[in-house]
């Protein structure tokens, strides 16, 4: 197969369209990063997104929807609290799961009684869903396991040959997958966190529990509610560890264990103190520029060919928590405590 890359311009839009309606796979932009879309309807659709992306069939899926009215038919019912986050954070990235309708396939859900689902901001992907009539599953449009694309050149690296097309819409702009809160809990869970914030949540709702898997591995025998449960995601080639300590801890410990391929994840600056490789994203204080980065700088690893990735993180508040939790799951919670 080859993968047409479209321009996000009419000719570009229609042609997506057509694939999508046509049962294919289209890469898409949306503010968080690409996702890789099907018919979220048609379950054959939806099922090439899991052999394309090599991605477990216990590991669910997010539609995506143009409009809020779409919702009522994807899902039993929609409650109260479902219409104030809608208000709150829609269009946006945020994800809420619902009990499901009988319309969404088993492949869509993963066997669960429920379904997730996003209403994205990104002009590119709300044009996509109303030009095609359907509702998107639409996953990153990565490898399974591998770091989210946030390119157009990001997913044809990873799919080049697997994928009908992918509409280039330039960079996106969060950086990293949206918020995924369920409503079919009592109280409201977060599931995985995100661009909004579990406080931004809790100031809509009031309680909102946070799972145990958003800083922790999934439990033996639990079930991934939610895209980015598993143990190991969003992992480059190199063995990542997490040094958690001062500023001079974390540098003298990367100094002490310099070696051929071993680099470093670090904060604005910090490079110029260290004796390896290094890639800042962002500083210390800004959650949301490292939520921006740091796929990007996991995928120049790679190309530059590290072995070992001492990686920063940052406090697991506000926007930190989603990049706490991705660099967690990509490192395998591997976390070297310096104190």
């Amino acid at each position: 197969m080859q993968t047409k890359t479209l321009k996000a311009d009419d000719e570009g839009f229609a042609c997506a369209a057509k694939i999508l309606r046509g049962g294919g796979l289209v890469g898409i932009p949306t503010e968080t990063v690409y996702g890789l879309a099907a018919n979220a309807l048609d379950g054959k659709a939806v099922s090439k997104i899991f052999a394309a992306k090599g991605r477990p069939g216990d590991n669910p899926l997010i539609v995506h929807i143009c409009e809020f009215d779409q919702i009522y038919k994807l899902v039993a019912e929609v409650p109260e609290s479902a219409k104030k986050l809608a208000k709150a954070f829609w269009p946006g990235p945020m994800t809420i799961i619902l009990p499901k309708a009988a319309c969404i396939p088993d492949e869509v859900s993963a066997g669960l009684p429920t379904v997730a689902i996003r209403f994205p901001s990104h002009p590119a992907a709300q044009r996509i869903i109303r030009e095609s009539g359907l509702p998107l599953a639409a996953p990153s449009a990565n490898t399974s396991g591998r770091p989210s694309p946030t390119t157009a050149q990001h997913v044809l690296h990873d799919l080049s040959g697997k994928i009908d097309a992918v509409l280039d819409g330039g960079p996106c702009g969060v950086g990293v997958e949206s918020t995924v809160i369920t409503l079919a809990s009592n109280p409201p869970r977060l599931l995985r966190p995100g661009g909004i914030t579990l406080e931004q949540l809790r100031s809509v709702l009031g309680t909102v529990e946070m799972d145990d898997a958003v800083l922790h591995p999934l439990k033996a025998g639990v079930r991934a509610q939610s895209p980015g449960m598993k143990y190991k995601h969003y992992s480059p080639k190199a063995n990542v560890i997490i040094l958690d300590g001062t500023d001079a801890q974390y540098k003298d410990y990367v100094n002490a264990h310099a070696a051929p391929h071993v680099m470093a994840l670090c904060y604005d600056g910090d490079d110029k103190e260290l004796s390896v490789p290094a890639i800042c994203y962002g500083g210390s204080q800004d959650d949301s520029a490292m939520a921006h980065e740091l796929f990007d700088a996991l995928r120049e690893f790679d190309e530059r060919g590290a072995d070992t990735v001492y990686a920063r993180c940052p406090a697991p508040q506000g926007v930190g928590l989603a990049v706490c939790n991705r660099l967690m799951r990509a490192a395998g919670f591997e976390v070297l405590h310096l104190g």
